[in-house]
């Protein structure tokens, strides 16, 4: 390394011009702080203005981000220096800022009604409280502080819930009687126990009971008494024939509009008693026939319930008197239609 000497001010008086003794070759160094602190022995001048010139944030524009509530690594991330080489200019603004959270603490809350009055309580005793409603540990919690927009501090608290995580804000204005705080979002509110300001639903901290079951309501089935079939002595004579209104013993039969008004004025599902209509005789030999398998209805015949306790037809003189004796006659065999039917033809 050659060795140059000082040989004065160049013509713009911000230049040195320096010159070899042995080849007189001559240079021209810039006068600027650099040279200046290295003429004075200022080491610690030249290695700040080395961190200027390697970093484009300055000392002061880190420590006003770190106060600003920015970490280390956001901010050695962002200058594209090493967290080391940040934390040479941030720790003195961490200190600052965990002191203000401990002061914090102590504050007292403003309250609501009258911005002039604090609670009794401070911050950290109901915040604790809040936190043993809950059934969580505020020792797991995180107490932090920094200056907001508005050059006032910020305390926050950071704290998990199972999955999520939670952050509730105060404004700090420190006092002689530990200061007050002032809550700015709703997480803050509701650790204080006040109603929410976005009208959202408030956190329930007691387990809300289970609803009791109730029965299901079944609807009322009423059962309509089945309609038994008449008997087939009542069955008009021919299929299509209209029903007579009178029966074979001269009395008036009830028609179908009395029996439907009958049937909507007595209550459904009650058993009604009907006398029996007596039907004509039937001789043995025709009553011995196929005809006599089962009673024939009429389709536009309305069947009738017959109770139990229905008067027993009354016996015809001739049943009474038993067969009359008089000239055998072999039976006659009934036709196709008779049995079809259910009908006696007349003696040829």
């Amino acid at each position: 390394m050659r060795q140059l000497r000082v040989v004065g001010l160049g013509d713009d008086h911000e230049t040195v011009i320096l010159e070899d003794p042995i080849r007189h070759e001559r240079f021209t160094v810039s006068g600027d702080e650099r040279l200046r602190a290295a003429a004075r022995g200022d080491v610690r001048r030249l290695g700040q203005m080395e961190i200027e010139v390697s970093s484009p944030l300055r000392p002061r524009d880190i420590q006003a981000r770190v106060r600003a509530g920015e970490s280390v690594d956001e901010v050695a991330s962002a200058a594209g220096v090493s967290v080391s080489h940040v934390e040479r200019f941030a720790y003195p603004v961490l200190l600052e800022r965990a002191r203000v959270a401990e002061i914090a603490r102590r504050a007292h809350p403003v309250l609501p009604t009258d911005p002039t009055r604090t609670d009794g309580r401070t911050l950290g005793e109901i915040v604790s409280a809040t936190f043993v409603a809950r059934g969580q540990d505020l020792d797991d919690a995180r107490w932090d502080a920094h200056k907001g927009d508005d050059a006032q501090w910020v305390v926050t608290l950071s704290w998990q819930a199972g999955r999520s995580d939670n952050v509730a804000r105060w404004s700090f204005r420190p006092g002689s009687s530990g200061g007050t705080v002032d809550p700015r979002d709703d997480p803050a509110r509701e650790l204080l126990g006040r109603e929410p300001v976005g009208g959202g639903p408030r956190r329930v901290d007691a387990t809300a009971p289970e609803p009791t079951p109730t029965e299901p309501t079944t609807p009322e089935v009423i059962e309509e008494t089945p309609a038994l079939a008449v008997s087939g002595d009542t069955a008009p004579a021919r299929r299509g024939a209209a029903p007579s209104s009178h029966t074979a013993n001269g009395t008036s039969a009830p028609r179908r509009s009395d029996r439907g008004a009958a049937r909507r004025g007595s209550p459904r599902g009650e058993r009604r008693t009907v006398p029996a209509v007596p039907g004509p005789a039937v001789p043995g030999p025709a009553a011995s026939g196929p005809a006599a398998s089962g009673p024939a209805v009429a389709d536009d015949q309305v069947p009738t319930p017959r109770s139990e306790t229905a008067e027993q037809p009354a016996e015809s003189p001739e049943t009474s008197e038993g067969p009359r004796r008089g000239k055998r006659s072999h039976p006659i065999v009934p036709s196709w239609e008779d049995v079809l039917l259910g009908t006696r033809s007349p003696r040829s």
